[in-house]
């Protein structure tokens, strides 16, 4: 296991899926870090080196990318606000529906079970 970004990467996996467990990485961005780097798409995390480690923290670090904790912040101040300056978005959130123009009349079992205020 290797300790990157505050996420535990499998040894066993390829770099390219390894890094889409980083929250804030998908598979798009995953592979174009790759590619830059100059990594293939089946190279193990067990290879990587030192050197490659480094190089892989320095790109990621260029590319400004708000990775984990910072991410996770972001988004709940981001529900935060739409809360607090009662847009329709916010109220419906709150309530527990649907937000984004889904119907009630038969379906909104998913987003009354799914509440997180």
């Amino acid at each position: 296991m290797l300790y990157l970004l505050e996420t535990n990467l499998s040894d066993q996996k390829s770099v390219l899926f390894a890094l889409t467990n980083v929250h804030g990485i998908g598979k798009s961005t995953a592979f174009l870090i790759c590619k830059k780097l100059g990594f293939s798409t089946n190279f193990k995390v067990k290879n990587l080196n030192q050197e490659q480690i480094a190089e892989l923290l320095q790109l990621i670090d260029s590319l400004n990318l708000s990775l984990n904790n910072e991410l996770k912040k972001l988004k709940s101040m981001t529900l935060k606000k739409l809360i607090s300056i009662k847009s329709y978005r916010g109220l419906r959130r709150v309530r527990g529906l649907p937000v984004r123009g889904q119907r009630t009349h038969t379906n909104a079992k998913s987003a009354k079970k799914n509440r997180r205020f």
